[in-house]
């Protein structure tokens, strides 16, 4: 018997750069974010998600774009599930790429629409896609590929940020709690530890934080904690001592929120460095 979900996985060992080719019917996607630039194209079916407060649906030959810490959830869009190649790269990366191109120092650009109708730029991501998974190319065409991806899809869909003012009142309230979370990533903290930290009530700094990250403060924690896991997993520890470093009640709970997040297991994204 066949199985209706199935998934590829591989990722640099040197730089912050993976990808993921898969099919899913069944699988759901919690709300999640990652610390790259994920952009996907969708093969086959649809897939139907939420992101930035609202309802998207990417068909077959349409382009997923998420910002670093874009959160965001998944599933089919019905019961025949979806196909679809997705590349995840890390803002130093993508950085460091666009100022060769411009040959000057490029700042990080920002992509406004979750989806992205463009026959060519989904073509320059399969390709890099390809050569990423495929095994045959080099690492010289990988290089060139990369940089005509990120060229392409900075051209064709980003524009270039707000810029950043000093957060205030709400967002400042979400910021502090949020460098609480991620200095105490191991400690049990309460709604009331945040209260204090930021001078909030509770539900004010509740409120503050899903309005400014999108997730909870409890999702924005374990979403730490899985980021901290990954890395450890990549440079090869055992699976059962990273659950416990890194704040989980074991391996089995590690695994669970592992797969429902980035949709393979801890041990699978371990086997799939290139």
């Amino acid at each position: 018997m066949v199985e209706p979900d199935w998934s590829r996985y591989w990722r640099a060992h040197d730089r912050p750069l993976e990808a993921m080719h898969a099919h899913f019917e069944r699988h759901v996607y919690h709300r999640h974010s990652h610390d790259t630039y994920s952009f996907g194209v969708t093969e086959a079916g649809a897939q139907s998600f939420t992101c930035r407060g609202s309802a998207h649906t990417s068909a077959a030959g349409m382009v997923m774009a998420f910002n670093p810490d874009d959160p965001h959830d998944g599933h089919a869009a019905n019961p025949l599930g979806f196909t679809y190649r997705i590349v995840h790269i890390g803002p130093e990366l993508l950085a460091d790429v666009l100022s060769d191109v411009a040959g000057r120092r490029a700042g990080l650009p920002l992509f406004p629409e979750p989806v992205v109708a463009d026959a060519r730029l989904a073509s320059a991501l399969r390709a890099l896609h390809a050569a990423l998974l495929g095994g045959g190319a080099t690492t010289l065409r990988r290089d060139e590929l990369l940089t005509a991806a990120i060229a392409a899809t900075v051209r064709r869909a980003a524009t270039a940020p707000p810029r950043a003012a000093e957060p205030s009142g709400p967002a400042l309230v979400a910021r502090r709690a949020r460098l609480l979370l991620q200095d105490r990533l191991l400690d049990d903290l309460s709604i009331d530890d945040l209260a204090v930290a930021t001078g909030a009530s509770r539900y004010a700094v509740y409120r503050a934080f899903r309005a400014q990250y999108g997730l909870s403060p409890s999702d924005f924690q374990r979403q730490l904690r899985l980021r901290a896991a990954r890395g450890l997993i990549a440079r090869g520890e055992p699976i059962s001592e990273v659950a416990a470093r890194t704040g989980f009640a074991d391996q089995s709970h590690l695994t669970r929120w592992f797969t429902r997040c980035f949709g393979l297991t801890p041990g699978a994204y371990r086997r799939a460095a290139g």
